[in-house]
């Protein structure tokens, strides 16, 4: 039996997804959520296998809650459903520790699919979804052997360099980092250029694999 917990923004939404896999008789609904904090409270009451997650979750929630159910229930899978056909943002969920994903306006077949897929470790990637990937971890792993990912060059960032990394590695554009942190655009790119100089990268990419350092730091 999978064990599901649904969570959206919208009660109604996590509802009538939950009433679809209700009707499957080898999945099992344990509980809907709308925020992250709700999600993990009821992980840690229940035995879930799969937490269906949308990607409207107000204040970057979505990932916030997928870095935490790939932190503290490892046995767990984080499905993303809704997600816009982007690279990047498929990317970053994907980053985040997200199992599978499901595209915005696809059947209810493709939904109930990805979910039993990624019940049994396995994830339907589109070509250009794993090409990508595939890309990406290349580019971490040269990365991280130029640079070995210096602890230092972290330390040297400002409170809001780190802000702009955190969210760099969220695939914000210059706008939608504006937008978050309410400053002017032209003020984003000094913090990204800034962020990258004192890195020693020449990429926002290759900015984001410094994310993990940033967070060891932190704590």
């Amino acid at each position: 039996m999978i064990r599901v917990i649904v969570v959206h923004q919208a009660k109604l939404i996590a509802n009538i997804i939950a009433s679809v896999l209700s009707e499957e008789p080898d999945i099992y609904v344990v509980g809907t959520a709308v925020t992250p904090e709700e999600a993990l409270g009821k992980l840690e009451l229940s035995n879930c296998n799969v937490v269906l997650t949308g990607t409207n979750l107000p204040d970057g929630g979505s990932l916030t809650l997928t870095k935490a159910v790939a932190a503290s229930f490892p046995g767990t899978k984080v499905l993303i459903i809704g997600v816009a056909k982007s690279e990047s943002a498929i990317l970053q969920y994907v980053m985040a520790g997200a199992s599978g994903y499901v595209l915005q306006d696809v059947p209810v077949e493709h939904l109930l699919d990805n979910v039993r897929a990624v019940h049994q470790d396995e994830a339907l990637v589109s070509p250009d979804i794993a090409a990508a990937l595939m890309h990406q971890i290349a580019q971490l792993a040269q990365v991280s052997a130029q640079h070995s990912l210096d602890p230092q060059a972290v330390a040297d960032l400002t409170a809001r360099e780190r802000d702009v990394l955190n969210l760099i590695s969220e695939g914000l554009t210059n706008q939608e980092i504006a937008e978050r942190l309410v400053i002017e655009v032209g003020t984003v790119k000094n913090h990204v250029h800034n962020v990258l100089k004192k890195l020693g990268v020449s990429s926002r990419g290759e900015a984001a694999s410094y994310l993990p350092l940033l967070d060891d730091d932190d704590s």
